[in-house]
């Protein structure tokens, strides 16, 4: 079996040096070799605009020198590439680099603006999380200061209320298992609802049955994983998530919507309210099975 690549998406901004925090500790955790990307628009120009070989020079000498400085933080024990790619966006150069490298992984920052360690999906993010076909990742703003400093301690895999084979878990598990973490099954049981006036046999109906199935989940994992199981309850999803202990080198994984195409990502409505909340990184599973975040 060939090792694994992540690619980060990478600039001279918090936004990379996040990226890179989050694409070091993966890396080291599941033996990986990063892959450090730098997107510049591509050098095909309408023909009425003159392209101006000086500046394309400049832009590609900032480029190398950014990676230069980004492999200079990468720890000696996590082996690295630095690249430069030309692309119509940032989005798209990452994507035709995952393809071209066989990535098992895309790495990218939030976006500028949000809470302090919680992550605010961009552009660049945005259309990663609607059409990658490989996991990506999203690492929370302020994250960049730990780069090299600790490894993954766990993986929590968000579960939904459907039983069966599941690609999110199967993700869940290889993580967990070549990272030699525990791994946390977490079902988020939310009635959407605004008010404290929940029918207490309807909140107990939810909570069983999320605990049937991640019982079944549970029981259908190999057993020489040490696994535990949570029910988060809220009238809202972000309440649940708030009510979740979290430890500060830890990943949760979850899948992508129902409307995602077979074998791609497609960021859903519950994802996206656990993500405004999460304190640590998140990462998407494209859809290819029965058991996925539901909507």
């Amino acid at each position: 079996m060939s090792q694994m690549r992540y690619i980060v998406g990478y600039t001279d901004t918090p936004a990379g040096a996040d990226a890179l925090a989050l694409g070091v500790r993966l890396a080291r955790s599941m033996d990986a070799t990063l892959d450090i990307v730098t997107v510049l628009r591509s050098e095909a120009r309408p023909t009425l605009v003159p392209s101006d070989a000086g500046y394309e020079r400049f832009l590609h000498e900032t480029a190398q020198g950014w990676l230069k400085d980004a492999a200079a933080v990468v720890p000696r024990d996590v082996p690295s590439e630095g690249h430069i790619v030309y692309a119509e966006s940032f989005a798209r150069g990452l994507l035709d680099v995952s393809r071209d490298l066989e990535g098992s992984m895309i790495i990218v920052g939030a976006a500028r603006g949000g809470l302090l360690g919680r992550a605010t999906v961009g552009s660049v993010a945005s259309a990663l999380l609607h059409s990658a076909v490989v996991p990506v990742a999203l690492a929370p703003e302020g994250s960049g200061s730990t780069v090299g400093l600790n490894d993954v301690t766990r993986i929590t895999c968000a579960i939904g209320t459907r039983a069966g084979a599941s690609e999110l878990l199967d993700a869940a598990v290889l993580v967990a298992r070549a990272a030699h973490v525990p791994l946390r099954l977490i079902s988020l049981v939310t009635l959407d609802m605004h008010d404290m006036t929940t029918p207490p046999d309807v909140a107990e109906r939810a909570a069983t049955h999320a605990e049937q199935v991640l019982a079944y989940a549970a029981e259908h994992l190999p057993k020489d994983l040490d696994v535990a199981v949570l029910t988060a309850s809220g009238n809202r999803v972000e309440d649940a998530i708030t009510h979740v202990d979290w430890e500060p080198e830890e990943l949760v994984f979850v899948g992508s919507s129902r409307l995602a195409k077979p074998r791609h990502i497609f960021l859903g409505t519950t994802a996206a309210k656990m993500l405004r909340e999460l304190p640590v990184p998140m990462v998407v599973v494209p859809r290819d099975s029965v058991l996925t975040i539901e909507d």
